[in-house]
């Protein structure tokens, strides 16, 4: 039983008679066939071979446009037919016994198309050819060929020549298939002849690119520059794909060499090319030729929990630790201090190779010029925090343990205040701690402090003297009370004794606060140590030569607890420092690299002078926006898989799609 309603009751010598004051002879013809190859009794829902000559005939017989196509020029019917005569084979169509209709037979002809095809495809101008200063004016497509469409991809690099062999650089933006020919295929019909076939023709459709030009590409001196698109491609230019290294890092403004992040992905592949090794490098600057090093204007590296930031961060990290180095004021060409603190005890494991990584992984890394290895100038400090014990099971890094001197807030009183103070209070709190390191030197103690500010006499001479009124005493009191006073004069060295462990040229420093369960004293520790480094960095009278005279590199995981933008005195305080660390960095050579699931929580003052952003997956909308990345690349980064990365770096590239290496070159894990 059909369900296609009147088809039903289809008889074909009654609708031949029907038809037949408006059908032309073709038609009648088309009817007689009908008759003699289609059995009455077939079941329209049994298996039918796919565009059999049946349904050609059916088409035929849907009404007066009969055996023609829905542009009405009959191509559909003949094309049919000679479908039909080439499935039957030799004889068919001839007139010989079994064949449709008395034509004679299609003549071959040994014939081979002249040349080979090139590219993909060829640019089009039905839709209109334009490029503008504005790039929503800009009107660039190309026509892709029927045997390239399966491997054309949303973003790939592609290569549009001029006739005076400049050559224009873009990217695919956008894929269409349109119609060939105008029809309604919304229909039943189409819908259940789809349905019964195994593919699509591509011939009956026109496969569109939408390209949005990057640069225009040019030889100087027989050395390889981009520009600013200003010119239009010719109509009908033949677009390739873009498939060498040296062409595809031009056009991206990737230089080539500097500091190893990954490799060029389109979608989540690696970009690969015809050279060995076949993928494409993507390097940080880190030069002087055209500007200061990227390092020191700073990293953000942004990814949620599982997206592999850990990962990337160590391997970023360990190419500065491989005899590179940088030039200071004085001439002196020193190697870099990387100081990072670790609140996860993941970093002190950089210390150890990683024994998963095998000989043939190592040559290729030697290949492509990565630094890989354990780094032997590794130390853990430790801060001696009252009432914890660190376990330094997971790497052999040296251990040394330090305290947080009380002497460090004289310069510093925020980090006494516990919790929020208001203006009229913090201003009590420096003159309280002024006061009290005039009356006991530098080595007064954080239990000295307290003691000081149980004086009954204090507090009412400071009164009387409208210096500080008694109600603001008290609260001062209440908070310097509420600090983690844990911190502060343990057992251990103090960090002022250990700034040579701190900072060493071409080490790496790792502060853990994995053992510590207070918030509040890990943020002091943390904040201790690292106002230490920058209060050195930006003074004019540094108190330690050895920070002054070394590169630093200050990496701070889960870098929105310490930075975060509050309303708050101590907090304002802190980002203050921070953000004028940032504006010095490259004067300095003090470069801060951020590690964070929360960017959105960094303050906005630090957050807008990092350059580089490295941007795994974010499932947080509000974090996704954070970051500023451009629209096309933001709406990936949820989908993005563990070591997926977008980077945007301005003064460096292009914005472009990263794949990190799949191993650690040090110990993870």
């Amino acid at each position: 039983m059909s369900d296609l309603g009147d088809f039903t009751e289809f008889d074909p010598s009654a609708d031949g008679d029907t038809d037949s004051g408006s059908g032309s002879g073709s038609d009648s013809t088309v009817d007689s066939d009908a008759d003699a190859n289609v059995e009455p009794a077939v079941d329209r829902d049994a298996s039918v071979e796919p565009e059999s000559e049946s349904d050609h005939r059916s088409d035929a017989d849907d009404g007066p446009g009969a055996g023609r196509d829905d542009a009405g020029d009959g191509r559909a019917g003949v094309d049919a037919r000679a479908d039909a005569a080439d499935a039957a084979g030799p004889g068919a169509g001839t007139g010989a016994p079994g064949g449709d209709t008395g034509a004679g037979p299609f003549d071959a002809y040994d014939v081979s198309p002249t040349g080979d095809d090139r590219g993909i495809g060829a640019v089009s101008v039905s839709q209109g050819l334009r490029v503008a200063e504005d790039g929503r004016d800009t009107a660039l497509r190309a026509f892709v060929t029927t045997g390239n469409r399966e491997t054309v991809r949303l973003g790939k690099y592609l290569l549009v020549p001029y006739p005076d062999d400049e050559q224009l650089f873009c990217r695919i933006t956008a894929l269409e298939y349109a119609q060939e020919f105008e029809a309604d295929d919304a229909t039943e019909i189409h819908a259940r002849r789809a349905m019964r076939r195994s593919g699509v023709e591509e011939r009956d459709y026109k496969f569109m690119a939408t390209l949005d030009p990057v640069a225009v590409l040019y030889e100087d001196d027989g050395e390889l520059k981009r520009r600013m698109t200003d010119r239009v491609p010719k109509p009908g230019a033949i677009v390739r794909e873009a498939t060498d290294a040296e062409q595809i890092k031009t056009g991206l403004k990737i230089p080539a060499e500097g500091v190893f992040l990954g490799h060029l992905s389109v979608g989540g592949e690696k970009v690969r090319t015809a050279a060995r090794p076949p993928t494409i490098d993507y390097r940080l600057k880190d030069d002087y030729e055209a500007g200061d090093p990227l390092v020191f204007r700073h990293t953000l590296i942004a990814g949620g929990t599982g997206s592999g930031k850990t990962h990337a961060s160590k391997n970023v990290l360990r190419q500065f630790l491989d005899g590179r180095t940088y030039r200071m004021d004085d001439g002196r060409e020193v190697e870099p201090a990387v100081v990072q603190f670790d609140p996860q005890d993941e970093y002190a494991a950089m210390h150890d190779d990683n024994p998963e990584l095998d000989d043939a992984f190592a040559r290729r890394l030697e290949r492509e010029g990565v630094a890989y290895g354990g780094v032997a100038n590794t130390v853990a400090l430790i801060p001696d925090v009252a009432g914890t014990t660190y376990p330094g099971e997971g790497h052999r890094a040296e251990q040394i343990r330090f305290t947080i001197p009380f002497e460090l807030a004289r310069d510093r009183p925020w980090l006494v205040a516990g919790a929020s103070l208001n203006d009229n209070q913090y201003g009590a709190l420096t003159h309280l701690i002024d006061r009290f390191f005039r009356q006991y030197g530098s080595g007064g103690t954080y239990d000295q402090f307290c003691e000081f500010l149980e004086d009954p006499g204090l507090r009412e001479e400071l009164h009387e003297a409208g210096r500080v009124h008694e109600a603001t005493f008290d609260a001062v009191k209440r908070r310097v009370y509420g600090a983690s006073g844990s911190v502060f004069d343990g057992d251990a060295r103090p960090i002022t004794e250990l700034v040579h462990e701190l900072v060493r040229p071409g080490g790496l420093t790792v502060v853990p606060t994995y053992h510590v369960n207070d918030s509040r004293a890990t943020e002091t520790v943390v904040l201790a140590v690292a106002s230490l480094l920058v209060d050195d960095k930006l003074s004019n009278d540094p108190r330690f030569d050895r920070i002054d005279g070394t590169p630093v590199i200050l990496g701070m995981d889960e870098a929105h607890n310490f930075l975060s933008d509050a309303e708050n005195v101590q907090a304002r305080k802190v980002v203050r420092t921070f953000t004028e660390a940032a504006k010095q960095g490259r004067k300095e050579r003090l470069g801060l690299f951020l590690i964070t699931q929360d960017p959105q929580d960094v303050a906005d003052p630090v957050f807008k002078q990092v350059n580089t952003k490295l941007v795994l997956n974010l499932g947080d909308e509000d974090a996704i926006k954070s970051v500023n990345i451009p629209p096309n690349l933001e709406d990936k980064v949820p989908y993005m898989e563990q070591g997926q990365m977008v980077v945007y770096s301005p003064d460096n590239s292009e914005p472009v799609e990263l794949i990190g290496l799949s191993r650690c070159v040090t110990r993870h894990g």
